[in-house]
């Protein structure tokens, strides 16, 4: 049984930091086929809820013109950020496209699977940090989820995993980067490049944030 479009908006403390966090979680099985609701914020392509698999899910759509697309998800972070989701995406012939998901708004970091390069990437705004060898498989469901978390001073974390929808999360990170002095503002979002001229679809999206103390 598929979970409520937004089923939950939970707070508790980070026994690390003494943040407040809070967990959304997103699927697309409520909300109307076509444009997106208020929960989505698109902020380029053609974005918009489709069917897929018998439910429904956020689908970036081949447009006119071909843009690196992107939506966002849930509120702003002030801290601490993670998203985690399940994506599908295809290939037509030579074509493969380029998707993933992001925290800390349009100049954070971002967790990429290129599928021409055979490459999982990190980036920092337009800027590869990391990089490691990656098989896409076409026509599946990839679980993908990136975490950005404080270290000791201003050393922050960042590690992205990528499996099988199918399979059980991996215990360790499949690649991982390191920063310093992040603001740790912005908002999550899913990323995809349909290269290929085919819809690439994410569902089931869960993004964690360290909130902004209450006033």
């Amino acid at each position: 049984m598929k979970l409520p479009a937004l089923l939950s908006l939970l707070a508790f403390t980070s026994l690390a930091t003494g943040a407040d966090l809070q967990t959304l979680t997103f699927n697309a099985d409520t909300w109307a086929e076509g444009e997106v609701p208020k929960e989505v914020f698109i902020v380029e392509g053609k974005i918009q809820i489709a069917a897929k698999d018998g439910n429904k899910a956020i689908s970036i759509d081949p447009g006119a013109e071909l843009t690196d697309a992107c939506a966002q998800v849930g509120t702003s972070a002030a801290g601490e950020s993670s998203i985690e989701a399940r994506v599908f995406a295809s290939k037509r012939a030579r074509s493969v496209p380029k998707f993933g998901v992001s925290v800390h708004g349009m100049s954070g970091h971002r967790l990429l699977v290129n599928a021409a390069k055979k490459q999982l990437e990190i980036f920092k705004s337009d800027a590869v940090v990391a990089s490691v060898p990656f098989t896409w498989t076409n026509d599946a469901w990839l679980k993908l989820k990136l975490e950005v978390k404080r270290g000791e001073g201003d050393a922050w974390l960042v590690t992205g995993k990528a499996w099988p929808a199918d399979a059980a999360e991996p215990a360790e990170p499949t690649i991982k980067a390191d920063a310093k002095g992040l603001k740790g503002q912005g908002k999550a979002g899913v990323w995809g490049t349909p290269y290929s001229q085919t819809p690439i679809y994410f569902d089931d999206i869960t993004v964690k944030i360290e909130a902004a103390p209450a006033t």
